[in-house]
């Protein structure tokens, strides 16, 4: 447990803090216009933190609205490109001037430690902001290899009004790389973030503001999911809906496309994604590091999270021995402490839905090591649950098949490489996986058997915005980060120049 004294500077930093609770729209703050609200509530304590304005259909259309005329205006769709950029490179310097607040804003929401959000959520969102600000005159248009009579060309366009859905994980990261790329390329964006997190995402719609983005280009707009997320993926106006989160509110959101407009759906549905280590990996002390943190950072509230371990029976008593005692190892405290490493969940509700698979687990014959609810010293309430180790799982059982999205190691035994291959397929999930061992021709030949979006060889959630993220199967379809990205956001536009003859004149 950590000191709770450690933790006064943002304790007495969050008693200071109002945070934006208004729908941001067409560049102005305003409550909803029925004035309905939801409750924020902290993860680390329980309490009330504020009331934000709830987004109705009647606020989603005027958002929607907004965008589609300042799309439709071309003040910033057709702006230059050195103008977007400079934009955006400002509303990243901005960003890094606001750290603090933003970490303080995405700790309180969220239950992230107050170290990794000022280490790694906000500096990474706002690399995202640059990078993709840097970007955007490095893309070229083609020329289509036609005869001499005609010259066709092939240009990349902004889509128009593009519905960010973004989950409650990593509100700032996964906000970041959703619409630095859709403005970037030229869109006007709708960002609905999770209920349970919000407040970060206002703030950026104040720095966006101030930054220069024009008014009606970026819109955030606050609201329960059945409400103000289905609105967005009904309206007629929205070109493409971009959504991390849950498969069955993913599919909702494909059932919303073809009965409005059949506009474009990416989605990114989470995983159950395997550690796979062989009876030759060569540093189990160094894959006991990287499994253990690879579930338990952000108390496991990780899409790609490593929450299957499969591994050989030769080595699995001594790596097992190995990740619980990094596991007991690690910081479990106040998200407002530094010294924190593992913070809260992000939800009465979620807390309870981890722990229940303590219980699923015992019932499945699993060997359970920890998985109990905890609080921090000095702490009378809050969403806390102290790592846990799931040992002899079947890979068949719910245990081992379904996301739990809390800090909980599914381990199951295999012997030999081409067995952990095939156990760590058998999920109906595929957006990351790893493999460990000190063989090149193994590591090459699993990674490519490997059904996952992302393959780790001899490391884990090992990342960086050049590289593509996103799944297989049921993870869901499109990739966010990389100049793939942009893929995602523009669509391609044919241009047929007919030069006749191709004769030049004469006279």
């Amino acid at each position: 447990m950590t000191d709770p004294t450690t933790g006064r500077r943002w304790i007495d930093a969050a008693a200071e803090l109002t945070p934006e609770t208004r729908l941001f729209i067409d560049g102005d703050f305003q409550p909803a216009r029925d004035g309905a609200t939801f409750d924020s509530l902290s993860p680390r304590d329980g309490r009330l933190l504020c009331r934000v304005s709830s987004a109705g259909v009647a606020d989603v259309d005027d958002a929607v609205r907004a965008a589609s005329r300042a799309f439709d205006s071309g003040v910033w769709s057709r702006a230059d490109r050195r103008e977007r950029a400079r934009v955006l490179t400002r509303l990243s310097d901005l960003m890094l001037e606001n750290l603090d607040e933003l970490a303080l804003l995405e700790s309180l929401d969220s239950g992230h430690p107050i170290g990794d959000a000022r280490r790694v959520d906000v500096p990474q969102a706002a690399r995202t902001m640059r990078w993709y600000a840097e970007a955007i005159d490095k893309i070229y248009d083609e020329v289509a290899p036609t005869a001499h009579s005609a010259l066709a060309l092939i240009t990349r366009e902004p889509l128009g009004v593009v519905g960010a859905v973004v989950p409650w994980n990593y509100p700032l990261i996964i906000t970041a790389w959703k619409i630095a790329p859709s403005l970037a390329a030229g869109n006007s964006v709708v960002l609905k973030p999770a209920e349970l997190t919000s407040l970060s995402a206002l703030k950026l719609a104040q720095l966006a503001a101030e930054a220069g983005i024009p008014a009606g280009v970026f819109n955030v707009v606050p609201g329960l999911g059945p409400v103000a997320g289905q609105s967005l993926g009904r309206h007629p106006l929205v070109d493409k809906i971009t959504f991390t989160g849950s498969p069955a509110v993913g599919r909702g959101f494909l059932t919303y496309s073809g009965e409005s407009n059949g506009k474009q759906v990416a989605l990114e549905l989470g995983g159950k994604s395997a550690q796979v280590v062989l009876a030759d990996t060569g540093d189990l002390a160094a894959c006991a590091e990287a499994v253990a943190w690879g579930i338990f950072y952000n108390a496991g509230q990780t899409c790609h999270g490593g929450s299957r371990l499969i591994v050989d029976e030769r080595v699995h008593d001594e790596l097992v021995e190995r990740v619980l005692g990094v596991g007991r190892s690690l910081i479990l405290g106040d998200p407002l402490d530094e010294a924190t490493q593992i913070g809260a969940i992000a939800s009465e509700r979620q807390l309870e839905r981890v722990l229940g698979y303590t219980d699923i687990a015992r019932t499945e014959g699993a060997v359970v090591h920890g998985g109990g609810r905890v609080r921090p010293d000095g702490l009378s309430d809050g969403y806390y649950v102290e790592p846990t180790v799931f040992d002899g799982v079947d890979n068949t059982s719910r245990i081992g098949q379904e996301e739990i999205f809390g800090p909980a190691l599914a381990v199951t035994t295999v012997r030999g490489a081409a067995e952990a291959v095939r156990v760590a397929n058998e999920s109906p999930y595929g957006l990351a996986a790893s493999v460990w061992t000190s063989d090149l021709t193994t590591a090459h030949t699993a990674a490519r058997e490997l059904r996952a979006g992302t393959v780790w060889v001899n490391t884990f959630d090992a990342s960086d915005i050049v590289t593509p993220f996103g799944g297989f199967k049921d993870s869901g379809s499109g990739r966010d980060r990389s100049l793939h990205a942009f893929d995602a956001y523009t669509a391609l536009k044919t241009t047929w120049i007919n030069l006749g003859s191709s004769a030049l004149p004469t006279d």
